[in-house]
């Protein structure tokens, strides 16, 4: 395998760090140099010489064992494998994003960069999102966990009960309300978050 540049290095401090990033990579997934080796039809000292700075691999046999993941080449020098982001919430770490009576709890409500927006949404028995149709970029979709949930979606209005669903394209206008006896309880997400 010829050196190459892949890292804005050449040599060894760049086969070093390809080592390094090959390795978080593999341990991420949970998998021995040996099962890495076979997803990608290369050889196990292969692997273990990249992963030792031993060799820089070329970007075509780069790409090639990262096939095997698979991931792109992009990916592969952008994913921070250091960072260790948290990963599991108990109830009370999530932030409660709602305004009046409704609660959106947010998952991960400090995670910088999130690709979408997880709720627990809480509506109390007349409780509903106000009388202007609100509508924004994205789409969104929820479950119903316990109650019921009126829901309007460009003019056309469904009472859910709990296990129905629904999944929109956020421009549309909508607008959501709780008529029912019991205090309503969803499941919901959005993208891009909206909160």
């Amino acid at each position: 395998m010829a050196e190459e540049q892949l890292d804005g290095k050449t040599g060894a401090a760049s086969s070093d760090g390809v080592g390094r990033r090959l390795k978080a990579l593999r341990k991420m997934h949970g998998w021995s140099q040996r099962e890495l080796a076979k997803r990608a039809g290369v050889t196990n000292a292969t692997i273990s010489l990249i992963e030792q700075g031993r060799v820089s691999p070329s970007i075509g046999s780069l790409k090639k064992v990262l096939d095997g993941v698979p991931m792109s080449l992009a990916d592969f020098f952008t994913l921070n494998f250091e960072a260790n982001p948290q990963v599991f919430f108990r109830s009370e770490e999530m932030a409660d994003v709602g305004t009046g009576e409704i609660s959106f709890q947010l998952l991960a409500a400090n995670r910088p960069n999130r690709n979408m927006s997880i709720l627990r949404e809480v509506y109390p028995v007349g409780a509903d999102t106000g009388p202007e149709m609100l509508s924004h970029d994205g789409e969104e979709g929820g479950i119903i966990v316990e109650g019921q949930l009126e829901v309007t979606v460009a003019g056309k209005t469904e009472l859910l009960q709990a296990g129905d669903g629904y999944y929109f394209d956020s421009r549309r206008p909508h607008r959501f309300r709780n008529p029912g006896p019991l205090e309503c309880v969803l499941v919901s997400a959005n993208t891009p978050p909206s909160v």
